[in-house]
């Protein structure tokens, strides 16, 4: 009986996703097996659309460019985010620090992005600031140069996930016993030895949440490149979700844009699954 009331509560909710993410899915797996335009007759043409999203630099290239905003938007507010939820938890006021940490998380990616685009202009207070301390030979405009919009596009990204992070790790810090902190000082540990042995373990499944978060943001990025760079300058900031836009929607090539969806997804699949498994 209660498995029949379970699956009573079940089956909407499968029905939802069936509909909202499955059968997309699946349209899309087919879409990427013809040559098709979106309008007029589709032609076979099997796997020739996976080949070329694997062979085309172009193409290919936009998933290398992924992969450096995953260390961005993973690295970084992974990282920091221990950190200040290490110094948060110690801290006597440290819980009035969260509404500010989330501050970045309220704003609109895609305005988060144009907010930063003119403070990483080349008259931008940016520049500025490093013309007042002597480093104005370093300065240009962040977001127009090849050299370094990728990076850009990735702080821009960090900076926004920080708060989330930081916030989900110091509510995973807060859930671990104080007694393990107080067996650990009694054995002698000092502030790393609590980081690495206590802390680190007792946030392992905030910390998983966090890098699928992250990675997945990184990876499915569309809104802030199309806002900053629109995956300039030259392709050095093409992403795979901003090719797809523009192979599906400019260029009229459905079925190579749906191959490259293909690949995205997989690709996520493949980055997270390691993890999920890790935090079990």
């Amino acid at each position: 009986m209660s498995r029949l009331v379970g699956w009573v509560f079940v089956l909407p909710a499968l029905a939802v996703y069936s509909v909202f993410v499955l059968r997309p899915l699946a349209a899309t797996v087919r879409y990427s097996l013809y040559r098709w335009d979106g309008v007029g007759p589709s032609t076979w043409v099997g796997w020739d659309n996976y080949r070329a999203v694997l062979t085309d630099p172009d193409l290919y290239g936009t998933i290398g460019h992924a992969l450096v905003l995953v260390v961005f938007f993973t690295g970084g507010p992974v990282a920091l985010g221990l950190s200040a939820a290490a110094v948060i938890r110690r801290a006597p006021r440290g819980r009035s620090v969260r509404a500010v940490l989330l501050l970045p998380q309220a704003v609109p990616l895609a305005a988060a992005g144009i907010a930063w685009s003119l403070l990483l202009s080349s008259t931008g207070a940016v520049n500025r600031l490093l013309d007042a301390v002597g480093l104005g030979g370093v300065a240009r405009a962040w977001l127009g140069d090849s050299s370094t919009a990728l990076a850009a596009v990735g702080l821009i990204g960090a900076w926004a996930l920080l708060g989330l992070c930081t916030t989900l790790l110091l509510v995973g810090a807060e859930r671990i016993d104080p007694a393990l902190y107080e067996a650990a000082r009694l054995d002698g540990a000092g502030p790393w030895q609590e980081f690495r042995g206590v802390l680190l373990p007792g946030v392992r499944r905030e910390l998983g949440v966090c890098v699928t978060v992250t990675v997945i943001a990184a990876l499915a990025s569309f809104d802030v490149v199309y806002v900053t760079t629109q995956g300039g300058p030259g392709n050095a900031t093409s992403v795979p979700g901003l090719e797809v836009f523009s192979l599906a929607f400019a260029q009229r090539e459905v079925g190579l844009a749906s191959a490259l969806a293909v690949v995205l997804v997989a690709l996520v699949v493949a980055v997270v699954a390691p993890v999920l498994r890790w935090t079990r």
